[in-house]
This record gives structure tokens, sequence and C-alpha cells, in this order.
């Protein structure tokens, strides 16, 4: 029996993660559930967005499936996403973005997957707020050592890329694709710019592709031109490998492509630890509406099956989504051709759908 934690989340999360929780579990297999805290219901409890004790219930399983978690815009709390990533080092995020028939989107057959570096650059925290005694201080040092200006009132980030984490998510990204059937991994930088950081990450991308070579073919592109292809011929990627902002916004980019975040699962996965989750905010204002598109959590459970080697559920449960999808009936708002469509159901009902698909599906897809 799986033990497994569940992080219902804030806002919309605890309305699709009970959706994907109801689906899982009618999948078969037999979950045995931990619910923890985190966010702003654990910061009204416990005085702190991530308590120990739901680390620890991670740590001790191995395994969490979790709602999305409201991260404040420039004040409060740091992002609890990323807290969660460092403290059990979450090192891959990993984010697949396919078409599906019933989903509008600008593309048709678009199946590729974003592997973001999760523990480096800009993300890491390293900040120094402006006017502070200790950023006025790094700025004399930082203008002393680069010889460049930097205005006195600014604020500082610090951008770490290292050898140790480039190599790892590299790896991580070629050994996906070999296990996943993909042909090409396509590591994504701004190295003629970024000369020293990114240009680590590039070279080390070089370097570990040679230890892939004939198995997986390789490329390098510049992020830029990356965004325009794949806005052009999304189809010409499949695995693609970045540090870590320019991983988070290309995964937007790619939901784009397929839809939107409503259909955009993800995972995050370190050694022996996994964090299942929706690419897609809390959405605060829809909270208790019962109106939103569970599709994304549920296919990061169909993640989360895989993941434990239960292969067969997750390929039924996936199959249901995706039937559910096809038809546009029993679907959420976003997912009608009209958004104001009266035939619309909720989030739950979406769920129960999927539940009944599942377990008595279509002759076609019996035959499939």
């Amino acid at each position: 029996m799986p033990r497994v934690t569940f992080i219902p989340g804030d806002g919309i999360g605890p309305e699709v993660a009970w959706a994907a929780r109801h689906c899982l579990d009618a999948t078969g297999v037999r979950f045995h559930w931990e619910e923890q805290l985190a966010g702003e219901g654990a910061l009204k409890q416990f005085n702190t967005p991530l308590p120990p004790q739901t680390l620890e219930s991670v740590r001790k399983n191995r395994v969490a499936i979790k709602g999305p978690i409201t991260t404040p815009i420039g004040t409060g709390f740091r992002s609890v996403n990323v807290a969660l990533r460092r403290e059990l080092n979450l090192f891959a995020c990993v984010r697949p973005c396919r078409t599906f028939a019933g989903v509008r989107s600008p593309f048709q057959s678009v199946d590729l997957v974003i592997v973001r570096e999760n523990t480096e650059d800009l993300y890491a925290g390293i900040e120094f707020a402006a006017g502070e005694l200790a950023t006025t201080q790094l700025i004399m040092q930082l203008t002393t050592l680069s010889k460049q200006p930097i205005q006195p009132d600014a604020a500082i980030s610090i951008k770490p890329i290292s050898t140790t984490a480039s190599e790892r998510i590299v790896r991580f990204a070629f050994d996906y694709a070999l296990g996943h059937g993909r042909k090409k991994v396509t590591a994504v930088h701004k190295a003629n710019i970024m000369k020293f950081t990114d240009g680590l990450f590039m070279e080390t991308a070089r370097r570990v592709a040679k230890a892939y070579d004939g198995c997986v073919a390789f490329e390098d592109r510049l992020v830029d031109a990356t965004c325009m292809q794949l806005v052009l011929k999304p189809k010409e990627f499949d695995v693609l490998v970045l540090p870590n902002l320019y991983g988070d916004i290309l995964s937007d980019l790619c939901a784009g492509l397929v839809g939107g975040l409503g259909v955009a699962p993800g995972a995050n996965i370190g050694d022996g630890v996994a964090v299942f989750e929706a690419v897609h905010g809390s959405a605060p204002k829809y909270a208790g509406l019962n109106k939103v598109n569970p599709t994304a959590m549920i296919l990061s459970g169909v993640m989360l099956l895989r993941h434990i080697g239960e292969a067969d559920a997750a390929d039924r449960l996936e199959t249901a989504v995706e039937s559910i999808l096809r038809e546009g009936r029993s679907v959420t708002y976003d997912l009608k051709t009209e958004r104001n469509d009266p035939t619309a159901v909720g989030t739950k009902e979406m769920a129960d759908a999927i539940i009944a698909r599942m377990r008595s599906p279509r002759r076609d897809e019996t035959l499939s």
C-alpha cells in the first residue's frame, strides 16, 4: 500500500487536490494518505507556512501530491514551493506539455517536456534589498571587482550556476528521455551574454551529452531564439533542459501552446523523493466556487502513478481524462467553446465524470 503525503494547498488547491485524490482512489490502487498543511492554512495554525511535520511526512513517505499554494507578490513569506524544493533537494522540475483533442490550442500534436533545474539561478533567493547597509557594501565590492557601475539605490539578486547542479539536471534530462522513449534533448541558455553562468551550463550540457551520443540527439539553443521557435515550430522540440528561471517561464509558454495551465501537470523530483503538483497557481478568487478545471492536478496524479510503478492504473486514468476532454460535455467552463456555456460542470462533477468513464470505458477505448 503506497503511502503518500497529501497537501491540499490554498485557494482552489483543496478543490483540485481532492478531485485528483478521488480519481487516484478510483483506480483501485490502495493508497495510505497522510494529510498535511502548507501555505496560508499552515501559517494560521502553526505560525509557519511550511511546518516541520509536513516536511517530515514527505521525507518519510517519499511521495507527495500537493495542491497550489499562494505565494505573496513582493511581500510576505517566500514561496513555499521554492522552500519545499530546497528543503527536500527536489532538483528536477518535470513539466510535460502535450495537446489533447477537445482542448482549444494554437497547435495540434505538440508533445514536449520541460526539465527545469530547481535549486540554483535567480530563484535561489539570494537577494539584497535596496538601501540596506549590506546592499550598499555589496554594491561597492561588486563595482570594485567588476569595474561595472551599479546604481547605489539598486537591489541585488545573485545568480549561482554550478557545474554540480548543471551536470545533475542535464543527466536527469537525458535519462528521462531514454526512459520515456524521447529522441532529443535541447539545452536552453543565454551563454552569448552571460558567458560565465549560462556559459557554464551550456558547456556542461555539451560535455554530458557526449555520454549519450548515439542514444539521444542533442542540441543547445539561446533562450530568446527558443521562445520564438516554440511558437513557430513547437514540433521541433522534445525534451528541453533549462536553468531555473528560464524553465519556469518557458513551461508557462509551452502550456499556452497546448491550451493553458489548466492541462499542465508537473512533478518535482529529487533523489528518492517526488512531489507532484499542477503548474497553475492557487487562483484565490475562485476558491470554494467548484468551478475550476481539475485536469492539470489529475494528470499530475497520473505522473504519480507512473512514478510508483502503477503503469496500468496510470494508463486507465489518463485514457479516461482524454475521453472526457475529447467529448467536451462533462467539462468545466474554460474547456467549453463558449465560457458562458450553461452545460459546463463543476470541478467535482468533472472528476466524477472521469471516474465514471474509467470504470465504464467506451468500447473503442478498451480496444485501443
